[in-house]
């Protein structure tokens, strides 16, 4: 089964300072069709103000990822972490049993565009934890790089949840297969650009969920850039 999530029909938060577009319910913004796809539960596309963002507030329980698209996002926490991310970052955070942190713009000048990704753990309660990596462009370029996963292999940052993200950068002409163990489902966003997912048109910002399929075929693509989750059913 193939559902496409269009990017004009996400969520909105306008607060001026941030300008967000939620894929799966979130906040204020409530879609019954759309509570999240498995475990991953929060896909939102922020965009900060120079100088703004979001104080010192808690979380518990949850992976949270953030994939800066541009500019320079600084974060602190209770953890004693402290550091700025620019583009090819990807930044997870375990809140576990409790953690506090604030992002904010790290600029006096320019906005800061990124992905906040939330995924629900399969453990609880556990010591929360903080972990960063960088992943160039040439190490997604016409191919499904590995940037979390469970065992943190290949490089990618760990998270406590059974399920897999990989990021790429697609060419025109490029074309990628990835095949779907039983019993799991994958959920592609697109970050930028164009192609077709399974023989659906998706632009930047549109979304596919995929269940009862074997394979995601990525192909047509013109200047994209994409995530692919593959997520326990």
């Amino acid at each position: 089964m193939l559902q496409i999530r269009k990017s004009e029909e996400r969520g909105v938060a306008n607060h001026g300072w941030l300008q967000s577009r939620h894929t799966f319910s979130f906040g204020s913004y409530h879609d019954p069709e759309h509570v999240g796809f498995g475990p991953l539960l929060v896909i939102n596309e922020d965009q900060v103000a120079a100088g703004q963002g979001f104080g010192t507030h808690g979380h518990r329980d949850m992976e949270i990822i953030s994939y800066v698209l541009d500019g320079a996002l600084a974060h602190k926490d209770s953890l004693g972490t402290g550091s700025v991310l620019h583009y090819g970052d990807v930044q997870r955070m375990s809140a576990g049993n409790g953690v506090r942190h604030s992002e904010f713009n790290h600029s006096q000048d320019e906005r800061v565009h990124f992905l906040q990704i939330w995924i629900q753990p399969n453990q609880t309660g556990i010591p929360p934890s903080y972990e960063e990596k960088h992943f160039t462009p040439e190490s997604k370029q016409g191919q499904l790089r590995l940037i979390a996963s469970s065992d943190g292999r290949e490089g990618s940052v760990l998270i406590h949840q059974d399920a897999a993200i990989y990021a790429t950068i697609m060419a025109a002409g490029d074309s990628l297969q990835h095949t779907l163990a039983g019993g799991r489902k994958a959920y592609v966003h697109v970050i930028r650009g164009e192609l077709t997912v399974n023989g659906t048109a998706l632009k930047g910002g549109d979304a596919l969920k995929i269940s009862g399929e074997t394979q995601v075929s990525l192909q047509d693509a013109e200047d994209a850039e994409v995530l692919l989750f593959d997520l326990p059913a």
